[in-house]
């Protein structure tokens, strides 16, 4: 009897022992699971269809393709923060839909602000807006750039408008690791704010200083604010993964009059 009770017990601690090693082998699957990388959104590029934007639309152009780029950052939250979440068709309606709308919204804004003071694009909204998946994430995160092409005012118009900066889309990027990402759009973003400053910067300061005032007043500190960002990313992104290296030649800008 008493060989019987010691065996029960052993026969107890090797259960106790098996389920525990299938519970630690499950989480360890989890944790695989959860180390892979979330889809991101894939969105066409929209400042390029515009063409030369007057400047009394300048402004109001560049504040919605930034918002077109905080869209784009808000959807990818939403694939990593919904990762499992619904049916099949989950994405395509509470993500991918409603992004094409907001889409639609900004890129009628635009069109409609250029139409105010020139002829109206004719814009393929529908394909510009519509966005897809890059399954295994990565991408660029922020891919609209927010400088745009200024038109020329027409002859005879008395003063010419304000010359705007020309800088370097930032491209090239490696496939960002998902906990980069947001320090990556940040900075992102930054420079397209520092892009608008300086050319509300230019508009404000028409015929003030010599001949190197823009340079060195204007173009100088921006190029010194854009460096800081590159290496906030480069750094950002070299906490994860191989870290990118020369983003510093996308800092320079010139003027594009």
């Amino acid at each position: 009897m008493q060989f019987s009770r010691s065996s029960a017990r052993r026969w107890q601690i090797a259960g106790v022992a098996a389920v525990a090693v299938a519970l630690t082998g499950a989480g360890l699957g989890v944790a695989s699971a959860g180390e892979t990388a979330a889809p991101t959104v894939s969105c066409p590029a929209v400042a390029g269809a515009l063409g030369a934007v007057p400047a009394r639309a300048q402004a109001e152009i560049q504040r919605n393709l930034a918002l077109l780029n905080t869209q784009i950052g808000e959807a990818n939250k939403r694939l990593v923060t919904s990762a499992g979440e619904g049916g099949p068709n989950f994405i395509q309606n509470a993500i991918l839909g409603p992004l094409k709308d907001k889409r639609v919204a900004a890129i009628n804004r635009m069109a409609t602000a250029i139409g105010r003071s020139a002829p109206k694009p004719n814009l393929d909204v529908q394909r510009l807006a519509t966005c897809t998946l890059n399954q295994k994430g990565g991408g660029v995160a922020a891919p609209e750039p927010t400088a745009v092409t200024t038109a020329a005012p027409a002859a005879g118009g008395g003063t010419g408008a304000a010359p705007t900066v020309a800088c370097p889309a930032v491209s090239g990027l490696p496939s960002i690791p998902a906990q980069a990402r947001d320090e990556v759009v940040r900075n992102l973003e930054l420079l397209d704010t520092q892009i608008a400053e300086a050319n509300r910067r230019l508009a404000t300061t028409v015929g003030q200083g010599g001949p190197n005032f823009i340079q060195n007043a204007i173009l100088g500190p921006l190029a010194d604010k854009r460096v800081a960002a590159l290496n906030r990313i480069e750094t950002a992104i070299g906490r994860h993964a191989a870290k990118p290296e020369g983003l510093e030649r996308f800092a320079p800008c010139t003027l594009a009059r």
